[in-house]
């Protein structure tokens, strides 16, 4: 399988690629011109229930491309501010 253009973005390997690729996100372009936490939002929903902190890390991050060490827990925040009703799985500890 070729590799998906979206893989040129800062911090999306090919697993959130294929993703993204099954919301109908398939180039880079497609994929700035979104919300982030609404991507994380759809991706979560729509694909796999089971994305964690470091998933929406990585995506908030592909997009605005703030400083790592920030990233997770400011983009956590904003997430549960936007989506309240939505968790993520606390079991996960090494996320």
């Amino acid at each position: 399988m070729p590799k998906s253009p979206l893989t040129k973005l800062q911090n999306i390997w090919p697993k959130i690629a294929d993703n993204l690729i099954k919301i109908w996100i398939i180039t880079p372009e497609e994929f700035l011109e979104r919300d982030p936490y609404e991507v994380f939002h759809e991706l979560k929903t729509k694909v796999d229930h089971t994305l964690c902190r470091c998933a929406l890390a990585s995506i908030v991050w592909a997009h605005e491309w703030k400083k790592r060490n920030l990233i997770r827990k400011e983009s956590e925040q904003e997430f549960l501010k936007r989506y309240p009703n939505d968790k993520f799985d606390t079991a996960r500890k090494n996320c």
